[in-house]
């Protein structure tokens, strides 16, 4: 990758390490994004971890400088002794462990542990390079391809390093610390061969030999350990770094399968394909391995799980790897509360012994016990059977429990945060509730910074929390959240679940959120969990009885497609986008209602407005990037205006002095605003306000004691639709425009109400009792029309006096519209195994 140099740096009067990027790999990344990416790096300080001084760009030259150290590496040391003794393997492995828990705590994963990255100084290690592979990878992007490379080392390489997966967790570089170990120990990588494919090939195929066949001095906890690290599937290897340097000095850890006799990995993991693999080239001395096709990510699979008798969990959390679930509550109706596992291979369902009473429970991160909360104790119980132990007493309605990566776990009791060692010990406080409530601690990094909810007077939100000094910061509104390796944010709002990614450093939002899964139980508990191995389980409780409304196209014919099956809730009005790639929706039909954005492909819908008020009625903008809506934020109505990409907050667009605002539309050049005051009836009035070239709002229809409304101005401007009742019915009616003084035209001759136009302007649709009809525009210079003639009937479907209700799409001359869609939805539990992909397929990488 790079040409290191020794330097001094003037400044500071030191030697210093300057490394150099090579030409051709620093053409693909760029400078700016390069530099960007590597700051990340530059927040590590641990005392095992080689600290990065600067970093930039000279002449078009990528560099970065790091401390020059006076020792030797890792890798000079074996080529002397090729082995090294247990104990200070074993020493030297640890401690690096623990700098990795440092870093991937904080999102940064190295991506290429190997001995000549370890540097040793007096007998402590240092790993170097943290994060450049990372960085280098992030700034090349989708261009990484362009250098013919991906970064690694085949010896040290994980597998699904090896098989070129793009999103590596932090369990890759416990492989690849295993793989050093394993070297340290026995002289020699588990895998070698004589050619780069060759090596690949053992890697994903073929299992380690046994450390203790190799060297008999290795005590059984270490190999157990070691075992472990080197587990081909990722979710069987250890958690966190952490774990790993926990087991190898812990005498009594044992591990199922050792290295060498790893069960094969499920039937729901990819494939390892090696038939791809077809070069390797040395470029710095770092050997890297290309693929002619990249792996396809891990399959998204939905399934429903049984429930007993339709009665749904209180509460239920995944172990971390997904293979089982832990549910509480009951078998049957005569059977008292308890804890019950289901493990995904087993037909059986299994209860926990002494576990009555659970309100909440999380499971260890082993997978092997569960710790669970009663109305009045804290408690520790083995998920295969066996006494369970008291770890607190003393609470009050304990919930939200997380386990930590140090040992402690996390649960909320009374609105503050408390933590107890799993060994056993005095509960402690860690974030007093001080007047507000907190719920769903997880500890961020070395436990220094945490993520939480605050619930309060108003909905509950998720917060960043400085542990030392208190300091908190919103990040979003929602609740029950987790927050996932690569910075993913998952959390439930409104009875749905959202993602969004994070800048693990300043925890402020990068991408998202977007909306998942659309509904979910309302309980509090048994909402959803997410297992480590990126699996997601949710109780959909059975859906209220009471008629339920979808958004559905509609042809010419009446013939209906529901745009999503599982998006229903109390609709009020749907407009299209300019693109007709998403269409604006208000929620609600009486304060508070919000504005909604809904992909029409078939995507998820997000919440553009978060106003605990009215937000209703949107119209696009001409141009496609904002929405202009009714809101009473100030008071009285009026309309405001909010960017689609949400990077903004709603501002105030227009106000009529002394009067309520409660509809508005534009012209299709973007220069009128038309707008209808008054919400008493037959106080209802139409206005247009001219933006550009200069202010100017004149009356196009106030006549007393009768009502305008609807207004909507053709696409080429020169006619007004909307409604009026002045012949003592409503009827739709048109007036030329901006000249309305020069008289109107009824169009309807039955009723009618909600007027749109057809994007050419050639069309005027409207509604009446009996259904919609149109109405031929057969010269727009003078409208002359044709008779009204009626679609279809409208039976079932939402329609307003006072508004449209539906819009109408001139590509697929269809209408979007919302009806009654009453369907009795039985209450089930919901597995997606590997929600992540999803995830990440949606926010990106």
């Amino acid at each position: 990758m790079a040409t290191v140099y020794v330097a001094q740096d003037l400044k500071h009067e030191r030697t210093v390490a300057l490394k150099v990027l090579k030409p051709e790999l620093a053409a693909v990344l760029g400078a700016e994004r390069f530099v960007q990416e590597i700051k990340t790096t530059a927040s590590l300080q641990h005392p095992n971890i080689l600290p990065l001084f600067d970093s930039g760009e000279a002449t078009g030259f990528l560099y970065y400088v790091m401390p020059y150290i006076e020792g030797e590496t890792l890798r000079d040391r074996l080529d002397r002794e090729r082995q090294l003794p247990v104990d200070e393997a074993v020493q030297l492995t640890t401690q690096v462990a623990e700098a990795l828990d440092y870093a991937h705590r904080r999102g940064v994963i190295h991506r290429d542990i190997k001995p000549e990255n370890v540097l040793v100084q007096e007998g402590r290690p240092m790993v170097a390079d943290f994060g450049i592979a990372l960085a280098v990878s992030a700034a090349a992007g989708g261009r990484m391809t362009e250098t013919g490379l991906s970064l690694g080392t085949p010896h040290y390489m994980s597998p699904e390093q090896a098989t070129a997966e793009r999103d590596l967790t932090s369990r890759s570089d416990i492989y690849s610390l295993g793989v050093v170990l394993y070297e340290m120990l026995t002289g020699d990588p588990p895998h070698t061969g004589s050619t780069v494919q060759q090596i690949v090939m053992k890697i994903v195929s073929e299992e380690a030999e046994s450390v203790t066949t190799v060297r008999k001095s290795v005590p059984p906890h270490v190999a157990a350990a070691l075992a472990k690290a080197l587990e081909k599937l990722p979710a069987d290897r250890f958690g966190s770094a952490a774990e790993l340097a926990r087991a190898l000095g812990d005498t009594s850890f044992r591990h199922g399968a050792g290295a060498g006799a790893a069960a094969a990995a499920p039937t729901r993991t990819r494939a390892l394909a090696t038939a791809g693999w077809v070069a390797a080239m040395a470029l710095g001395g770092t050997l890297v391995v290309t693929s002619l096709t990249p792996d396809a990510p891990l399959p998204v699979r939905r399934l429903s799980l049984a429930v007993p008798d339709g009665s749904g969990p209180s509460a239920l959390a995944l172990t971390p790897d997904g293979s089982a679930l832990i549910l509480a509550g009951s078998q049957d109706t005569a059977a008292a509360p308890s804890l019950y596992v289901q493990r995904l291979d087993d037909l059986v369902r299994t209860a926990v012994p002494e576990s009555e009473d659970p309100i909440d429970m999380g499971a260890s991160p082993d997978g092997l016990n569960v710790v669970f909360g009663t109305p009045t104790g804290l408690y520790l119980a083995p998920l295969a059977g066996g006494a369970s132990r008291t770890l607190a007493d003393d609470v009050t309605w304990p919930c939200c429990i997380r386990w930590g990566e140090n040992g402690y776990i996390y649960y909320s009791d009374d609105g503050t945060i408390r933590r107890v060692r799993a060994a056993g010990g005095n509960p402690e406080p860690v974030l007093q509730g001080d007047g507000l409530g907190f719920y769903h601690y997880q500890p961020v990094g070395d436990g220094d910074r945490a993520i939480v909810v605050a619930a309060f007077d108003g909905p509950a939100r998720i917060e960043w929390v400085d542990i030392a000094t208190g300091r908190r910061r919103i990040i979003t509104e929602g609740d029950r959240p987790r927050l996932t390796a690569g910075g993913y944010l998952v959390y439930d709002r409104d009875n749905a679940i959202y993602a969004a990614r994070l800048d693990l450093s300043s925890m402020e939002v990068l991408d998202g959120p977007v909306r998942m899964v659309e509904r979910i139980a309302a309980s509090v508990d048994a909402r959803f969990t997410l297992s480590e191995s990126g699996d997601l389980a949710y109780w959909v409780s059975q859906v209220d009885p009471a008629p339920a409304l979808e958004v559905v196209w509609v042809d010419r014919e009446g013939g209906a497609t529901v745009v999503d099956p599982d998006w229903t809730d109390a609709f009020e009005s749907v407009e299209i986008s300019p693109s007709g790639s998403h269409a604006a929706v208000t929620v609600g039909s009486m304060d508070p209602t919000e504005v909604w954005l809904k992909e029409l492909g078939g995507g998820p819908a997000r919440r553009l407005t978060s106003y605990q008020g009215m937000n209703r009625r949107p119209v696009w903008a001409p141009d496609g990037r904002s929405l202009t809506f009714i809101s009473n934020r100030s008071g009285s109505r009026a309309v405001y205006s909010v960017p689609v990409d949400g990077i903004a907050a709603p501002e105030l667009l227009l106000e009529h002095p002394g009067k309520d605002v409660d509809e508005v539309s534009w012209s299709a050049d973007a220069d009128w605003l038309i707008y209808r005051t008054g919400t008493a009836e037959n106080d209802r009035d139409i206005f247009a306000r001219r933006l550009r070239p200069d202010t100017v709002t004149i009356v196009v229809s106030a006549q007393a004691d009768i009502d305008e409304r609807a207004p909507v101005l053709s696409p080429d401007g020169r006619w007004l639709a909307y409604v009026s009742n002045q012949t003592g019915r409503d009827e739709v009616w048109i007036r030329p425009f901006p000249d309305v003084a020069r008289g109107s035209r009824m169009i309807s001759v039955e009723g009618g109400t909600e007027p749109v136009w057809s994007g050419s302007g050639d069309e005027l649709f409207f509604r009446s009792s009996t259904g919609l009809w149109s109405v031929e525009v057969r010269d727009a210079t003078n409208f002359s029309s044709g008779a009204p003639r009626q679609l279809f009937t409208t039976d079932g479907y939402v329609g307003s006096s006072l508004h449209r209700a539906y819009a109408y799409d001139g590509r697929s001359d269809r209408f979007l519209m919302i009806r009654t869609a009453r369907r009795d939805v039985p209450a089930q539990l919901i597995l997606i195994q590997n929600f992540m992909e999803d995830v990440k397929a949606r926010l990106g990488n």
